[in-house]
């Protein structure tokens, strides 16, 4: 006679109920845990699959509640057009079961392929993007094709509809709440998960199909790609910039500026320079296979240690807008007043300088949405020339058609120059974008700038899609 449990949702996890022999059995099924305090066992929402197969493997039946809480139906969508590549990582994404990961460079599309997931899915959807300015930016865009309502969470919103965008904050908050009520979950910028900040919104979610979006993965083979991956599912589709530029991506040149530190200049950075690496070797004799955070910690609890992470925040102060750099800013500022121009620093303090001494108009985090929507707009029209920010611009933000980028200083290493350099890729006829990256010689921003350069020229990583 076949045994048999069943499943429910709770607070975001599922509760299966007891039945005979079941610890035997479950002892061999992946994440399933015994709840003392219900006397129960437990497993993660977006195990549900999972479970439900290895338990039917095991000749168990399983009996999941009708979705009664599923939200719907899901209303009509208009025409959506797709470029060939959109059409295809779709197609890959179902060959992979729904489930994966698509990487497409910034300016490639990826709001509008998710949308065409969503409308051929035909489920109740989710959607989760990291900041406020894209929650209203989604919302605007399904409403484009779509005739129902589009729930919001974030930004003071808390309306739930058969589709829904929410921030990765409100999704934390809400999924104990409402993770059975959806059957697709699609990841905006899907590299910030992962790492176990708010991982626990996608855990929390029942939805078996799943669409993950970036431009910048995380590096294969890491731990951060193979928590995603168990998260979202494995990448299913990869396009770099090189390979949609001159067709669906502007052509652009990237104009390499090496510059030089002032004699005082130079002078400061030595000296900080030596005084944190000194420190740093100590650590490294203690700790060799430590890294940087770890180091950090360990720097924190001495005021040598502290003294020597001071000096580290001095050197990138310094390199964030030298004399030099302000100097060559002025002058492409004013050779290209007659073209859109972004221009990105390495933090706000530097943007805000930017701002001051050459009266272009920042857009930072503490720019209010309506300020920030009025330049955007004053920018699209052509009255705003150039824009500087350190953040802000670099993900999915839809920012108007930008001719020139000026990368005047960067923190996040090659995913960030790879997000900036996108923002000024979007195509027109006889469009040739430029990219000035200045770089300060015998500094860090050497090594930092080859990497930049080598993730743009980069090929997709091959052999990663899954049936």
């Amino acid at each position: 006679m076949r045994t048999s449990t069943r499943l429910a949702f709770d607070r975001g996890t599922l509760l299966l109920d007891r039945f005979e022999n079941d610890g035997a059995v479950l002892a061999a099924v992946p994440d399933v845990r015994f709840d003392a305090r219900v006397e129960r066992y437990r497993a993660p929402a977006h195990r549900l699959e999972s479970v439900r197969d290895a338990l039917d493997r095991r000749g168990i039946g399983v009996e999941v509640p009708p979705p009664a809480r599923r939200l719907g139906p899901v209303g009509r969508f208009g025409a959506i057009e797709l470029r060939p590549y959109q059409d295809a990582a779709l197609g890959a994404w179902a060959v992979a079961r729904r489930r994966g990961v698509v990487v497409l460079p910034t300016g490639a599309g990826k709001t509008r392929l998710a949308i065409g997931a969503i409308a051929r899915a035909r489920a109740p959807a989710i959607c989760l993007v990291p900041t406020r300015v894209l929650l209203e930016q989604w919302r605007r865009e399904i409403a484009r094709v779509y005739s129902g309502p589009v729930g919001c969470l974030g930004d003071g919103s808390a309306e739930i509809a058969p589709i829904t965008v929410s921030t990765f904050e409100s999704a934390y908050r809400r999924m104990p709440e409402i993770g059975d009520r959806f059957g697709l979950l699609v990841v905006d910028e899907a590299h910030h998960f992962g790492q176990g900040q708010r991982d626990e919104a996608l855990e929390m979610c029942t939805a078996s199909a799943r669409l993950g979006l970036t431009a910048t993965p995380p590096r294969m083979g890491a731990p951060a790609s193979e928590a995603l991956e168990a998260l979202v599912g494995p990448i299913v589709f990869e396009l770099a910039i090189g390979d949609l530029a001159g067709r669906f991506l502007a052509e652009f040149d990237l104009v390499i500026l090496e510059l030089h530190l002032s004699p005082d200049e130079r002078a400061a950075y030595a000296a900080d320079t030596a005084l944190y690496r000194a420190a740093l070797e100590r650590f490294q004799l203690i700790a060799p296979e430590g890294n940087w955070p770890s180091f950090a910690r360990s720097a924190a609890r001495t005021e040598d240690g502290r003294e020597a992470l001071r000096a580290f925040q001095r050197t990138r102060r310094l390199l964030s807008l030298t004399r030099a750099k302000a100097a060559v800013l002025e002058a492409l500022l004013d050779r290209h007043r007659d073209s859109r121009v972004l221009v990105f620093t390495a933090d706000n303090a530097a943007a805000y300088a930017v701002a001051r001494r050459f009266l272009v108009m920042p857009l930072t985090c503490d720019i209010g949405r309506a300020e920030r929507d009025a330049a955007l707009a004053a920018f699209r029209a052509g009255t705003l020339r150039a824009l500087v920010s350190s953040r802000v611009l670099n993900e999915g933000l839809d920012v108007p058609d930008a001719d020139v980028a000026i990368v005047v200083g960067g923190t996040q290493g090659e995913r960030e120059h790879v997000q900036r350099v996108g923002r000024c890729l979007r195509p027109r006829d006889g469009k040739r974008a430029i990219v000035y990256e200045l770089v300060t010689r015998g500094t860090f921003e050497v090594r930092q700038g080859r990497r930049r350069r080598h993730a743009l020229d980069a090929r997709p990583r091959r052999g990663r899609q899954r049936a």
